[in-house]
């Protein structure tokens, strides 16, 4: 099970991503920096305890109208192999020293626990509280396991998101814009073959939900 240090991240995780979000594709900003607060989101362990994954909602409110990203990152003791384009940043942790913090679409780690997620196979925890689960998250899946051996993922980026082919056909769509659903959305959005979603909060602290990811034949 992963722990949850109370301590210090210099930079933190914010202040990296106020210098890479404005390189992403999909970002919404304008010319100015974003400024970011961190407003939900959840956590997953990895079986070998290595790697730290979070799904984290940062919102920008530099703009007339807010943005909210969903950010998944990894955070590793070490570089992951040939990842250097998907490295967010280096940030100096108080307990565990140096981290790699990578986009968390293009590390295997994240991937397959994403899957593993959407199939009921391990629970979603809680991004803040150590040891505890998270029950808001929402899953669904209509799809047989999938099967991760040796599997590199190779994300593509556009205005919409990030997309991730997956073995059998199929593609991880991250909804990086959370768009509000209603109130008791449907077990799974149409077309889709499993998802996942979340609450999180907004600027002024009311409540919202969205799709976070996707999975849907390719």
């Amino acid at each position: 099970m992963a722990v949850i240090h109370d301590t210090t991240l210099k930079p933190t995780k914010l202040e990296l991503l106020t210098e890479w979000l404005p390189s992403r594709p999909w970002y919404r900003g304008g010319p100015e920096a974003p400024v970011l607060t961190r407003s939900g989101g959840f956590r997953l362990d990895d079986p070998e305890g290595e790697v730290g994954i979070e799904f984290m909602v940062a919102t920008d409110t530099s703009t007339p109208e807010p943005t909210a990203y969903l950010v998944p990152l990894t955070y590793r003791g070490a570089p992951l192999e040939a990842a250097e384009h998907a490295l967010v940043g280096t940030m100096e942790h108080g307990v565990l020293g140096r981290r790699w913090v990578y986009d968390g679409a293009h590390d295997p780690v994240l991937v397959a626990e994403l899957l593993s997620l959407i199939e009921g196979r391990v629970p979603a925890h809680s991004q803040s509280i150590d040891g505890a689960l998270d029950p808001e998250v929402i899953r669904s899946c209509t799809t047989a396991t999938f099967t991760l051996d040796g599997f590199a993922p190779e994300p593509a980026d556009d205005q919409e998101g990030t997309r991730v082919p997956v073995p059998r056909g199929m593609v991880l769509h991250l909804h990086r814009i959370l768009n509000p659903v209603p109130e008791n959305p449907p077990l799974c959005p149409e077309g889709a073959y499993g998802h996942v979603a979340r609450g999180w909060q907004d600027p002024q602290g009311a409540p919202l939900t969205a799709v976070f990811v996707t999975l849907r034949s390719a």
